[in-house]
């Protein structure tokens, strides 16, 4: 008998591939000495990990802590570039996978939309359910740009061009002349990736945060998004006993807030806006035009051979093209026609000339629609003339990407804090009736203000006015809003995200900021835009559900909600609801959050559409999206969801074509599943919901009790982290605080995590659990802890919880952790925390395990547990180096190189770790 196949040794002898490419690189490039070093380091780490040989790891920290300035940059770039190597392996080898069960014919994977139909089917939902799904469904990742994405884009750019390589060696047969080729294209990429600098050199801007999300339009959401939609469409008609064949509605788009989140970020302006508008909408138009060329050149049918629709007729007619060549090709003609005619959209809309000239001058479209109407000539008339497989190629893509991405690519959300809206109010009020004092009242005072205030049409604001420059900017922003609507379509800009909402007043703020702008029309009832509250703290999503109850019981604001058909978004806070209460209590508050908001949405008869702020580390509500999804309660999906993705999540969902993809179907997919399918976890017992809010407690009080209320863990904080370094680096456009001060409550949620993060600590994704159980078991006994067995094999929600703090928990090392900890200039201080800190730690694995009946962790997951033994080894001297490199900095005794070094180190460390922000 055959030993069964080992599927992990491509992936073994991709890593290793590309390790002796690095390695042949320095050196090449450093030298034979600086090649030495660095292999004696990576056999040292290696034999400690493996075998957890202390004398190895004797000598490694010795010989690192004693690493000469020259030598150190070669060693911290080496080991950098082995984490991005590996993940560029890994996920090569997902798709290597991937493409392996689709040729075997295997069962539809789970997270794959044919198993999910798969499901709905046998579950009873028919056609019509299904279509009825579609129609109404809403998925939407929406792209951020939060401070933890540290690559650069020239770094991914080689970086891909790498994973391409590796790909077409998977899938290619190759002669021994073209295989040295290609190995000769994988060393220059190997080369260029070295020689091409891993820091940016000045911070940057949000224009260039909006280049570095729209490079991900290029390679994935453009021409993969458009694929999928088809396959969807496919499955739909192959499996779906009945189904119509009608296309689909674009239910699945990107989102973004890169260019209209001002919370914090004084370079949001109203010009910005608009050229984050102009920037997203070239990139469009520049796609349609270059697929609008290439479908020109491959539709070469004659008229003399086929016969064509009365209607393709007139629009080839129509076409500027007089070249007699193509006197008998009308698809040509016509095609012609319709560059010419969006060059000149291009030319209006965003002075973007056409890369290669139009035939003539013509009238630009006037939005997408039209442009749409054209292509679908095209299509009816050779599907009329039995040339279905011709418009089933490239126009089919190309249609759907106009009906997905119209002429502004993505909705660009505005999000702005309370507070500033209420200052502004507040100043518009006062400039207008003196006296008024809105700030000054009460909230039903200010709730009665502004309902008077929206029934008339009458504006509060004036241009014979100078007001304060933040009231002059928030007027700008909602007026250019209105502009970008005129320009783009009012799918350009949806949704107004109103940060630290706590009152219904917030709300209507916001609308009567619209009103100002032309966004909201008292008379006729019509609203623009959605307004969207965003719950963020503990307090705040206990009380959200009476707030919205309170807003939804105001028939002025019922009528605005019918102008955008009934439909309410609100926001779920995960980043800082953790930093407020920690990872269980900030779980169970945004679980509460929903079942509330769904029972009061359901009493008001206004359907709910969540949007979940998750980043990418479990700290920050981060973790696999599908079972995210699927461990919602039930009528909290109901076919709409729009989820967050920040920093280096992006790149590792979206960066390789594929996998972007097959992640943007895992969005669909999920959906799918949890809109149709009954689950058993969406009606917990009651016994396990009271277990949970015990447990909940428990941990919001050891959390609290340690970040909030134990004397001097703010400056522990400081010490013993990167974050002051991490503050410093240019990651990102927004400051790393809210206000100028080093307290915990004004610091930012991702910085916050991200340097537990590096520490390899991770502390907001797991601190406070084993207090919450040993009080648990104090409490109940065996019995208890029988519950929270159950509670794991039978409840989807709790199951994700412990699932997402496993990962956690495994990516942390106390070792590393407590030499972090020797950072802290007060020893008692250090004394006081740390210990508490290794206590807590070993007490949530401990629990965890016994939970969920696993002898190690990541048991359960052994693909991220090879992952971690594989790269770990790999990040070990990246953290010994920072630490040495902060100690010689914060005393004073560092040159900028050392400074490069440590930022250096946290690109390393983060890439290491893939989801740390």
């Amino acid at each position: 008998m055959n030993a069964p196949a080992d599927k992990d040794a491509p992936l073994r002898e991709d890593i290793r591939l590309l390790g002796r490419m690095l390695g042949d690189t320095l050196r090449d490039q450093e030298g034979d000495a600086v090649f030495d070093l660095v292999e004696r380091v990576r056999t040292l780490s290696i034999r400690f990990h493996r075998d957890d040989d202390a004398a190895a790891r004797a000598e490694l920290t010795a010989l690192l802590d004693g690493l000469k300035r020259g030598e150190i940059n070669p060693i911290v770039r080496a080991f950098s570039y082995f984490s991005h190597l590996a993940n560029i392996a890994e996920d090569q080898h997902h798709i290597r996978r991937s493409r392996a069960h689709a040729i075997a014919g295997s069962k539809p994977r789970p997270g794959s939309f044919a198993c999910a139909l798969e499901r709905a089917l046998a579950a009873g939902a028919g056609a019509g359910r299904i279509a009825d799904f579609f129609a109404a469904s809403r998925v939407s990742p929406v792209l951020t740009a939060h401070p933890t994405e540290v690559q650069r884009k020239s770094i991914l750019d080689c970086e891909r061009k790498l994973a391409a390589l590796l790909d077409e060696r998977d899938r290619t047969l190759l002669t021994p002349e073209e295989s040295a080729d290609h190995v000769e294209a994988m060393r220059r990429a190997v080369l260029t990736l070295w020689q091409t600098r891993m820091l940016r050199r000045a911070k940057l801007s949000v224009m260039d945060e909006v280049a570095n999300a729209l490079s991900y339009y290029d390679t994935t959401f453009l021409r993969e998004l458009p694929r999928l939609y088809n396959r969807i469409e496919d499955r739909l008609a192959a499996a779906v006993p009945g189904w119509n064949g009608n296309e689909l509605p674009a239910f699945l788009r990107p989102g973004s807030w890169i260019g209209g989140d001002r919370d914090g970020n004084p370079y949001v302006t109203a010009d910005m806006l608009a050229a984050a508008l102009r920037a997203q909408s070239r990139k469009a138009l520049g796609y349609y035009l270059e697929q609008l060329h290439r479908l020109g050149a491959g539709l070469s049918s004659t008229s003399l051979l086929i016969a064509i629709s009365p209607e393709m007729q007139a629009l080839a007619d129509a076409s500027p093209d007089r070249n007699p060549h193509r006197d008998d090709e009308p698809y040509r003609r016509a095609i012609a026609g319709l560059y010419a005619r969006l060059a000149a959209t291009a030319r209006v809309l965003d002075d973007l000339e056409a890369p290669l000239h139009a035939v003539a001058a013509a009238a630009p479209y006037a939005n997408a629609a039209e442009f749409a109407a054209d292509l679908d000539i095209l299509h009816r008339s050779l599907v009329a003339s039995r040339a279905a497989l011709l418009a089933h190629g490239r126009l089919r893509r190309l249609r759907r990407a106009v009906s997905v991405f119209g002429f502004h690519l993505a909705p660009l959300d505005l999000r702005q804090n309370s507070d500033v809206h209420e200052r502004t109010v507040h100043e518009l009020f006062e400039a207008a009736r003196p006296g008024t004092d809105y700030a000054g009242r009460s909230e039903d005072g200010r709730i009665a203000l502004l309902l008077a205030e929206l029934a008339t049409p009458r504006l509060l604001s004036s241009p014979f006015v100078a007001y304060a420059e933040e009231t002059a900017g928030e007027l700008a922003i909602f007026r250019t809003a209105r502009a970008m609507h005129e320009r783009y379509g009012a799918a350009a800009i949806e949704n107004i995200v109103i940060s630290k909402t706590d009152g219904v007043s917030d709300l209507l703020e916001v609308a009567l900021l619209a009103k100002e702008a032309g966004l909201l029309l008292p008379r006729e009832g019509a609203l623009a835009v959605n307004i969207v509250p965003l719950f963020e703290t503990i307090g705040d999503l206990a009380a959200c559900g009476a707030t919205m109850d309170k807003l939804l019981g105001l028939p002025a604001y019922r009528r605005l909600l019918a102008a955008r058909g009934n439909v309410q978004e609100v926001m779920l806070g995960y980043s800082d609801s953790n930093k407020d209460g920690g990872f269980l209590a900030s779980g169970w508050a945004l679980y509460r959050a929903e079942t509330e908001l769904i029972e009061v949405f359901a009493k008001h008869g206004i359907v709910l559409r969540l949007f979940h702020g998750r980043g990418g580390s479990v700290g920050r509500g981060g973790g696999p999206s599908y079972q995210a999804i699927l461990a919602q309660p039930a009528g909290a999906v109901q076919g709409g969801i729009r989820i967050t993705e920040q920093g280096e999540a992006i790149a590792s969902k979206f960066a390789n074509p594929e996998l972007g993809r097959r992640n943007l179907e895992i969005f669909a997919a999920a959906t799918l599943e949890a809109s149709l399918l009954p689950h058993a976890h969406d009606a917990p017992q009651p016994p396990y919901l009271a277990a949970m809010a015990e447990l909940a407690d428990h941990a919001l009080k050891a959390y609290r009790g340690l970040v909030y209320e134990t004397p001097g863990f703010e400056r522990y904080f400081w010490e013993s982290t990167v974050i002051a370094e991490i503050a410093a680096l240019n990651i990102g456009s927004r400051p790393a605080s809210r206000k100028k001060t080093t307290a915990i409550e004004d610091l930012r949620a991702i910085p916050w995590v991200f340097s537990w993060a590096q520490c390899r600590l991770m502390l907001p994704g797991w601190y406070g659990f084993g207090a919450a159980v040993a009080a648990w078991r104090a409490a109940h006994g065996a019995a208890g802890m029988a519950l929270l067995a159950e509670m794991n094999r039978e409840w989807g929600f709790f199951r994700t919880l412990l699932s997402n703090m496993d990962m956690v928990l495994a990516k942390t090392d106390i070792a590393i952790a407590e030499r972090y900890s020797l950072l802290v200039k007060d020893d008692a201080l250090r004394e006081a925390i740390f210990p508490r800190l290794k206590a807590e730690r070993q007490a949530a694995i401990d629990a965890l395990l016994e939970i969920t009946g696993q002898r190690e962790l990541l048991d359960g997951n052994p693909l991220l547990k090879r992952s971690i033994r594989n790269r770990f080894p790999y990040l070990d001297p990246l953290n010994h180096v920072q630490i040495e490199l902060l100690r010689r900095y914060r005393a004073g005794a560092a040159d900028e190189r050392d400074k490069r070094s440590i930022h250096l180190t946290i690109n390393g460390i983060a890439a290491g770790l893939r989801n740390s922000g």
